[in-house]
């Protein structure tokens, strides 16, 4: 059932949960590592989203340890101390509350559990003004002659370049209670990989 949440609990079952999962990339991964014994709970805040990560992971088999809820990442519908990890891939940049995501995905991890968030970034200076060049004027351009749809492309540059940067969103983590917080900078910071566990 695609709103439903496992009622089965062990102290040997370890249990992931993939906010704004969006297609279900990171949820696959997840559930690979969790394996047989685990548990992965795929969440997104659009139905139809779900659904289509729901549908790709049916298809690529990876269903057996996974379900889908629907649920806000500021307000996550799961009891405090749930998972042993939470992930987040390029999704916290559409988040309108982002402290109270960040607050929220804090509430629901067991102790020792970590955040992962994976989001686009600042590019380091000498990247930036080639970067802006493409995210600006060549990416919209591709959007409306090969999707035909410029303006979803040009609000994925605004997005991008509205959200926080590494260290901005690494205070940000620090403040809704996370600790032993860290960044890792991908493709020269034009993706970071910022963690945080609850303790």
């Amino acid at each position: 059932d695609l709103h439903s949440f496992p009622t089965r609990r062990s102290s040997d079952l370890h249990i992931a949960l993939d906010v704004a999962a969006g297609t279900g990339d990171l949820t696959a991964g997840l559930a690979q590592q969790v394996g047989d014994r685990g548990l992965v709970i795929s969440t997104d805040i659009n139905s139809a989203m779900l659904s289509r990560g729901r549908d790709r992971l049916i298809d690529s088999g990876n269903v057996a340890n996974v379900q889908c809820v629907q649920a806000n990442a500021e307000k996550l519908p799961f009891a405090d101390g749930t998972f042993e990890c939470v992930t987040i891939g390029f999704g916290l940049r559409n988040v309108t509350d982002k402290p109270a995501a960040l607050a929220s995905m804090r509430r629901v991890l067991k102790p020792g559990g970590q955040l992962l968030v994976l989001e686009f970034s600042r590019p380091a200076a000498a990247l930036r003004p080639l970067y802006d060049v493409y995210s600006f004027r060549v990416l919209p351009l591709l959007g409306k002659l090969v999707a035909r749809d410029e303006t979803s492309y040009r609000y994925l540059a605004e997005s991008i370049r509205m959200h926080p940067d590494q260290e901005t969103l690494l205070g940000m983590m620090q403040a809704a209670g996370l600790e032993d917080c860290r960044y890792h900078n991908l493709a020269g910071g034009i993706v970071a990989v910022h963690r945080g566990r609850r303790y």
